[in-house]
């Protein structure tokens, strides 16, 4: 059974969580017998730095086996703060296709990391995700459709990183004439001087 601790970072009422908590919380969920809780942004306020002065109060209390983290993306740092967190030695995550979701008691709060948009980060940094990051942007796409406004993920928009773009076939000439173009200045420039 897993509990949820809303409002981890920043609460809209009452600002800056203290981290401690954050902590007496989690630990009285685990005292009635959850197995594992889920400390959320909920907001979407959180920084890194936050991530890791509370992260590492939760860690020094409980196993990571019995954490996991709820980023929103409010303030475009739920990716980064996922980054935050692995470092940190925690590895599990909630998100959602295509950044769906928000929160009701929060105004202006977005919704969760987009889940494309975490495994799109991992699989870069070389982990192996086993999920199909293709098929994660098909979801995400449908999802927006399905609720008819478009969704604040990054990769349905933008695609792979190094397979969206890829170079014409006629790249290797295009940078032959930029290199000579570059060269005949520099040999008119020296003819000035």
């Amino acid at each position: 059974m897993r509990g949820y601790v809303s409002t981890c970072f920043v609460c809209p009422y009452e600002g800056a969580v203290a981290k401690e908590k954050v902590a007496s919380v989690a630990k009285a969920l685990f005292d009635v017998g959850v197995d594992e809780v889920s400390i959320g942004d909920t907001i979407g306020a959180a920084t890194p730095r936050d991530v890791e002065a509370t992260g590492g109060v939760l860690l020094e209390q409980f196993s990571v086996n019995s954490l996991a983290l709820h980023f929103h993306d409010t303030y475009g740092m739920a990716v980064a703060n996922v980054y935050q967190s692995l470092r940190m030695g925690f590895f599990k995550f909630d998100s959602s296709a295509g950044g769906l979701g928000g929160c009701p008691y929060a105004p202006g709060a977005t919704g969760n990391v987009a889940t494309e948009d975490v495994v799109h980060m991992l699989q870069c940094m070389g982990y192996d995700t086993g999920m199909d990051l293709d098929g994660l942007i098909s979801a995400a796409a449908q999802v927006g459709h399905l609720v008819r406004h478009d969704l604040p993920s990054q990769l349905p928009r933008a695609g792979h990183r190094l397979t969206k773009h890829q170079p014409p076939a006629d790249f290797p000439e295009i940078v032959a004439r930029a290199a000579a173009r570059q060269s005949a200045k520099g040999n008119a420039r020296e003819a000035l001087a």
